[in-house]
């Protein structure tokens, strides 16, 4: 070290005060034990003072080579772990120690203090005087002669530099001492990088130039210019490359292709937030409109009831109204003909509000009178009232697993979850009953049906008594997730890839299978004349009840179709759907048409439910809204 570093090393160490040092008490001070090779100071195994944030934890634990030319100022060591300060951080108590030792985990205390030690800052004054003391190569170093395992001392025949501490990576990096692996063949013992060009002048595992074409030759490099001579790749040499580039090009192609994908994905996103940002601009203006007209008929109420008292404006009032009539019928004109917007004739559904609460995405909803269920990757179902504080009642925890399925029969409720359980629930009191060991892997889908729990996950649905929970039967050829059932009338309706499957409810038996595309069927809905399934790949299908014959197939969503439910009211049924692309879709099955998009969700949306003409959104955003 020179004098000025030597000097500023001094400094640094009067400024303990300021570094969060200056609390170490005299009889806490730790230094260990050094012994001198010629004249360097060996030190046994110290973690590395460099802060390199990609390092995990396995790297930061494991020790590194450090023989510091100068000793190390005592103030230096962390007195938790007796070694060089290894990212050095001020603790609450104002003390200074190894990051690491600070967060390893357990209840840590302070030597000095006794106090509980909890991260404040990084001390980067201690940080970068450590980093300007001076080491040898860790390539100039090997273990030292007395035996001891993890010490070392300085190698004569090794590299020779001396650096920073902070600038060890650049150099060992670079270092031609550095031990290398021969390119020809890994039997070969390591050689050292400013020795490796003229090791692959005389190695005999020199390998031909057209290895990766499939030729096998291997010698030295005098043979390899023989073989080229002869090896039949070698006249192909030109095709090969040119078709090499090709793929490269295509390669390159494809990848612009995806990127042109990612683009128009994004665009789509941003229209549809556009339109929605017009949707509710318009519905302002009608607003205004409507409250603008209803102002205007007030005040013709006021000047009609007035009327016998202001005779002598009979004229001017009898003006007045001809104008604001001539107004009215100026902007009722611009309404039917769509200049400002136009009024539809069906119920638009709006949202009224949010339920917030889960630390998680929502992935499941279930009604029961006033009562919402949620089901959340939080691994707790939270009880919602709707009708009168519209608060989370009570948060009901068990399970180990996301919950990803919820139903209701009578006064139970029911919850599938990745634990691969089911726990049943008395509603009345909102306390756990019983827990079902259901499936070896996560229970996607839960319905009731004819005194009967249907439990659906990875190629099998299981059958359990809704009063005893025995299990009853287990329903096989599926083949993949069941991720979807619904029970409707005398049928069980499951859904998998590409693939529905009709069960009749008193035999458990398949009366119908119906085949479909789009991949993995994701939700169900029945109506009370079609069948709707939605796919992962972003289309909803129908079907006729009746004979299975698909009317139609609904597309519009960008993202996997996750859930349906339906509302029907007399003379109209509304099919909801919830996607991936965060929206939820309204369709009418009177024409098979989408009649409103609604876009509130900040993440995609997952499940549905319906009660009281009101519908119930999850998502991915932990939030739950209510929409009317």
């Amino acid at each position: 070290m020179s004098p000025s570093n030597r000097d500023r090393s001094a400094s640094n160490v009067s400024y303990d005060s300021e570094l969060g040092l200056d609390c170490h008490d005299e009889k806490f001070s730790f230094v260990p034990h050094h012994r001198r090779t010629g004249s360097n100071i060996s030190a046994r195994s110290f973690p590395s003072v460099s802060s390199d944030e990609e390092e995990d934890d396995d790297v930061f634990l494991s020790d590194e080579i450090l023989i510091f030319t100068e000793p190390p100022n005592k103030k230096l060591y962390c007195l938790l772990c007796g070694k060089v300060f290894k990212d050095p951080v001020i603790t609450s108590c104002g003390h200074t120690y190894c990051k690491w030792c600070v967060t390893r985990g357990g209840q840590v205390k302070c030597p000095v203090d006794d106090k509980k030690l909890a991260f404040v800052v990084a001390n980067i004054a201690v940080q970068e005087q450590i980093g300007e003391m001076q080491i040898h190569c860790k390539y100039g170093c090997r273990p030292s002669s007395n035996g001891v395992p993890g010490d070392y001392e300085v190698n004569p025949n090794g590299c020779p530099m001396t650096i920073k501490v902070n600038e060890r990576r650049a150099h060992e990096n670079e270092c031609g001492y550095a031990p290398l692996q021969c390119p020809n063949n890994s039997a070969c013992p390591m050689i050292r990088k400013m020795d490796m060009e003229a090791h692959l002048k005389i190695c005999d595992q020199r390998k031909c130039d057209h290895q990766k074409y499939g030729c096998m030759f291997v010698g030295t490099e005098q043979e390899l210019q023989t073989h080229l001579t002869s090896c039949r790749y070698e006249s192909m040499k030109e095709f090969l490359q040119s078709t090499e580039e090709k793929v490269a090009e295509l390669q390159l192609s494809l990848e612009k292709k995806d990127q042109d994908i990612g683009f128009l994905r994004s665009m789509l996103g941003k229209l549809s937030e556009r339109v929605d940002r017009l949707e509710k601009a318009n519905e302002l203006k009608i607003d205004i409109l409507d409250e603008n007209q209803s102002r205007l008929e007030k005040s013709i109420d006021v000047l009609d009831g007035n009327q016998s008292r202001m005779t002598n404006e009979l004229y001017d009032l009898r003006r007045d109204c001809s104008m604001i009539n001539d107004e009215l019928s100026h902007i009722n004109a611009r309404l039917n003909s769509g200049a400002v917007g136009c009024y539809d004739t069906q119920p638009v559904f709006k949202c009224k509000g949010t339920f917030v609460g889960h630390q998680g995405p929502v992935w499941c909803l279930c009604v029961h009178g006033d009562l919402l269920f949620s089901g959340s990757s939080d691994k707790t179902i939270k009880v919602w009232d709707t009708c009168t504080t519209y608060t989370c009642q009570k948060t009901l925890e068990g399970h180990t697993g996301i919950v990803l399925s919820l139903c209701v029969h009578g006064t139970k409720l029911y919850s599938g979850s990745a634990d691969c359980t089911i726990r049943v629930w008395d509603i009345d009191t909102l306390t756990f009953v019983k827990e079902i060991q259901a499936h070896d892997n996560p229970v996607c889908t839960l319905v009731a049906a004819n005194n009967m729990l249907f439990s659906g996950s990875l190629k099998v649905i299981k059958v359990y008594d809704i009063h005893t929970h025995e299990f009853k039967r287990e329903l096989t050829g599926l083949n993949h997730w069941v991720r979807a059932l619904v029970a409707s009338g005398n049928y069980v309706y499951s859904g998998s890839y590409q693939t529905i499957k009709v069960w009749d409810l008193k035999t458990l038996e398949i009366v119908h299978v119906l085949q479909t595309s789009g991949g993995s069927v994701y939700s169900i809905a029945v109506t009370s004349h079609y069948l709707l399934a939605g796919t992962y790949e972003n289309c909803i299908h129908v079907w006729d009840l009746e004979n299975y014959d698909q009317q139609e197939t609904l597309t519009g969503h960008v993202g996997t179709v996750y859930a349906l439910a339906v509302i029907q009211v007399p003379g109209s049924t509304r099919v909801f759907s919830a996607s991936y692309d965060r929206t939820l879709r309204v369709w009418s099955m009177e024409n098979m048409i989408c009649a409103q998009t609604m876009l509130r969700h900040q993440g995609s949306v997952a499940c549905l439910a319906v009660s009281r003409g009101r519908l119930f959104s999850g998502a991915v955003d932990s939030t739950v809204k209510v929409w009317q």
